[in-house]
């Protein structure tokens, strides 16, 4: 059985995810001659209340996959969190583990107290945004300028 844990964003087992998650995201976005910005995110951001970040382990307790959600300025509904950096190794992929961490976030927003969940992703993520959609985003206006986003999605908590 999975287990999801709160993890420090910088704990050595986070980063190695996020650094496979970006290197990833380098190389996909190199394959469609455009290119990544590779931004680790602030440690800050992701220590309650103002954030966590959860580490997926599997059943034998190795790092598989990550994500987190981080308070960011409120919006039309009010107090707004912000999805942020999920990922799970490719050989975990098809297994609901995806959905997994996205519904473990959501709850834990809700338990911050957020009106909101919202995210930005790329139209090259194709499985991601299915998996937005399985779980209950809709496409919303963009509330930021990340370069390396083509599509936003929210959904009213």
């Amino acid at each position: 059985m999975v287990t999801l844990r709160p993890s420090p964003v910088d704990a050595p087992d986070a980063h190695q995810l996020l650094d496979e998650y970006f290197r990833s995201r380098t190389v996909g976005f190199a394959e469609q001659g455009v290119a990544y910005r590779t931004t680790f995110p602030d440690p800050a951001a992701f220590v309650p209340p103002a954030g966590v970040f959860v580490v997926l382990d599997d059943d034998e307790g190795e790092p598989m996959g990550c994500g987190g959600i981080r308070l960011i300025a409120p919006g039309p509904l009010g107090v707004r969190y912000e999805l942020k950096h999920l990922y799970l190794r490719p050989e975990t992929r098809g297994r609901g583990w995806g959905r997994l961490l996205v519904e473990d976030l959501v709850e834990r927003a809700r338990g911050f107290g957020a009106a909101e969940l919202v995210l930005d992703t790329h139209h090259s993520l194709e499985a991601a945004g299915a998996l937005y959609a399985r779980t209950g985003f809709t496409a919303i206006e963009p509330y930021n300028d990340n370069p390396n986003a083509s599509r936003w999605y929210g959904k009213a908590l």
